[in-house]
């Protein structure tokens, strides 16, 4: 009965994940504090001959990550094929644990050399600087904690089974948001230090002004750490991590050492901003609403998979994490919609807090070239792809906002 239900039941439950994702996607986006942007031709920004070495980067990373994606694939639609794994509900809980840490482990060896070979690339052009000692060791750190989370995931969809029927779905999805919720505000704080050192920024005017445009803002910031980012890359971010009395501002070493206070202001403006319209809380409430017709979708489309090789019982290990890859394609494009958004809408605010849109304009320019990016990448791929809005429309944006600042 399971099975013939599932032959239909997949395709609804897919419909209906795409169909909340688009309304979600809509209906959390920003209604205002967005700045129009005027129109900006990339050439009059960058140099000809930088905007094709970025291209000529960005081209084959982008296919190597595409290939890493479909070998991802792959690897699972094997092991579904060979019939790896037995039903989770036939397999005891520290069985499941063990084949969800063993999957873990297979798909992280499956993407070493296209992995491997696209930080080659990066290592050749500037943008990675850490040590093959040193990344071998991140690989070997970050496996084993995709494999621990792997491992408890798939023994707490196996208990869930077996508690819940065939409705296990409707807890999975419950206990899926509440692991975001947990791990999205702990991550920063037990998480990141296993993989960088932050150091808290020295009383001066730096770490004065950061304070002040947080107050600005009216967000609490309890410390601003410097973070040693460049120990395995040249690119520039910063970040506000935490919750309540835990929050802090951390900013990469690289964007210290290479950008000047002025844009240095407008990046922490920025990330101010998302907390100040709790994009935070924002992007967790999408994935929530997702997450119900997401999971029903996941579990009918494992039952679908399981069934077309013949399974007289499913649901596999293998089944489950294809049909969450296949699933999470489909929603992937109206969470990157979501994001661009918000992002729009925290350059709006960088810009009000800082008054100043020469300096969002040369960090625009700066880190694009400094990071390879495309500043004007096809239309399509930014729709596709993009959590961010391409170079040439923030400047764009800082354009506008300066031409109406102008008097008269």
């Amino acid at each position: 009965m399971v099975l013939q239900s599932a032959n239909h039941d997949w395709l609804a439950g897919l419909a209906a994940t795409t169909v909340v994702a688009a309304a979600g996607s809509l209906a959390l986006g920003p209604r205002g504090g967005v700045v129009r942007a005027a129109a900006v031709a990339a050439n009059d920004y960058f140099d000809e001959a930088d905007i094709e070495r970025a291209r000529r980067y960005e081209r084959p990373q982008r296919a190597l990550h595409a290939a890493n994606a479909a070998v991802a694939a792959a690897t699972l639609a094997l092991l579904v094929r060979l019939r790896a794994g037995t039903a989770l509900r036939r397999r005891s809980a520290a069985i499941a644990a063990a084949d969800g840490a063993a999957l873990s482990l297979a798909l992280t060896i499956a993407g070493l050399p296209l992995g491997s070979l696209a930080r080659k690339r990066a290592l050749e052009a500037g943008i990675a600087t850490q040590s093959w000692r040193g990344w071998a060791v991140d690989v070997v750190r970050g496996g084993a904690l995709g494999a621990s989370f792997t491992g408890g995931g798939a023994a707490a969809v196996r208990l869930l089974m077996i508690s819940a029927g065939e409705r296990w779905w409707l807890a999975a999805a419950a206990g899926s948001t509440a692991v975001m919720i947990v791990g999205t505000f702990a991550a920063p704080i037990l998480l990141d230090p296993i993989f960088n050192d932050f150091t808290p920024l020295p009383p001066g005017e730096l770490r004065s002004s950061v304070l002040e445009i947080a107050d600005r803002a009216g967000v609490t910031v309890s410390e601003v750490f410097s973070v040693d980012a460049s120990r395995r890359t040249s690119q520039v971010n910063a970040y506000v991590g935490g919750i309540g009395a835990t929050r802090r501002i951390v900013l990469f070493d690289t964007l210290l050492s290479s950008f000047s206070a002025a844009q240095t202001s407008v990046v922490v403006a920025h990330e101010l901003a998302h907390v100040r319209h709790n994009d935070v809380p924002r992007g967790l409430l999408f994935a929530s609403i997702v997450t119900l017709p997401g999971a029903y979708a996941v579990a009918r489309l494992a039952e679908r998979i399981d069934a077309v090789i013949g399974r007289s019982e499913p649901t596999t290990l293998p089944a489950l994490a294809l049909a969450g890859a296949i699933v999470a394609t489909f929603v992937g494009p109206f969470a990157s919609r979501l994001s661009r958004s918000v992002e729009r809408r925290a350059d709006g605010l960088a810009l009000e807090l800082t008054d100043d849109a020469e300096a969002l304009i040369a960090f625009e320019q700066q880190i694009t070239g400094s990071n390879l990016a495309d500043p004007d990448p096809p239309r399509w791929r930014s729709l596709l792809f993009a959590s961010h809005p391409p170079a040439v429309e923030r400047i764009g944006a800082a354009v506008a906002y300066a031409a109406a600042r102008q008097p008269g």
